[in-house]
């Protein structure tokens, strides 16, 4: 990503840098607000691989499937890469076109993935036969070396969480809970909620052992986004107002303003009422 910001001139390289870091950092917290920082990014620098890249999985996260297609197909353009064929293909499940995705499964793009890249398009596939109704097709395609294999590799335990949950829908109970069994061995940092799906099959019930009121500094928390979404609305306006592209860019379109926008005049005179004066206000009531 540096060597494509280089290809920019300094200080707008350092304000695209700024506005792709804090995508990255609220991405998965805040989509909505990375969301809004890469659209930042896109307006300053259209042509970089990276800022299309990084609007696409922005735009995913915020289920924005048509508009983070667009994106990733502009990203691979540039790049020539196919890693982002997995993601792709779940864009168009995302839309409602599961055979599409299908399709894609079967693309020579797929052979050039690496072991990473095959399995999450092998998830992708898999997603698209439930999609479709096809549940037993759905379990099959997850069947593969890498869901049997003892090793445990970065991409373990969402497979073997998919092949439970498949399981799961086709009431095979038993299966099912040997794999969500087997995905809390290998989700190491817990970021799976297998456990609470074994103790669901288990019928063991969590209570709230918190209750009460919400916790101190909720609302603080809850101020604090606000002033950030004015941040980004205010930066987003600036960017509008000193717009970085080329004339010749194909891919380029321009923003239409919204009606609210375009309702504003920036020379209307702004009329300042002053408080009126408490003696003065009792004349008048008296008069």
């Amino acid at each position: 990503m540096r060597q494509e910001l280089l290809s920019l001139p300094k200080g707008l390289a350092e304000e695209v840098s700024r506005n792709l870091v804090m995508v990255a950092r609220l991405i998965d917290e805040d989509p909505e607000q990375a969301y809004a920082y890469s659209r930042i990014a896109l307006r300053l620098a259209s042509r970089v691989a990276a800022v299309r890249e990084a609007a696409g999985f922005a735009a995913y996260a915020t289920q924005k499937y048509s508009e983070a297609l667009a994106e990733f197909r502009a990203a691979k353009r540039m790049t020539g890469s196919v890693e982002l064929w997995p993601v792709m293909a779940d864009c168009e499940r995302g839309l409602g076109r599961p055979e599409r995705a299908l399709a894609m499964a079967g693309e020579p793009e797929v052979q050039k993935l690496d072991k990473a890249g095959q399995v999450e398009m092998r998830l992708v596939a898999a997603g698209a036969r439930r999609d479709m109704g096809q549940l037993d097709a759905a379990i099959v395609t997850l069947q593969s070396p890498e869901l049997a294999s003892n090793s445990v590799q970065p991409w373990t335990a969402r497979l073997r969480y998919a092949y439970a949950d498949a399981l799961l829908a086709a009431g095979r109970e038993d299966e099912a809970r040997e794999w969500f069994a087997k995905t809390v061995e290998a989700d190491k940092d817990g970021a799976m909620d297998a456990s609470d799906r074994l103790a669901e099959l288990d019928g063991v019930e969590f209570l709230d052992a918190l209750g009460g009121d919400e916790p101190d500094g909720i609302e603080d928390e809850d101020e604090d986004e606000e002033q950030d979404a004015a941040e980004v609305a205010a930066a987003e306006r600036a960017s509008d107002q000193a717009e970085y592209y080329d004339e010749d860019d194909e891919e380029y379109e321009p923003l239409e303003r919204s009606e609210a926008d375009a309702d504003i005049d920036v020379t209307d005179e702004i009329v300042v009422v002053e408080d009126e004066d408490e003696d003065d206000a009792q004349d008048r009531d008296k008069a």
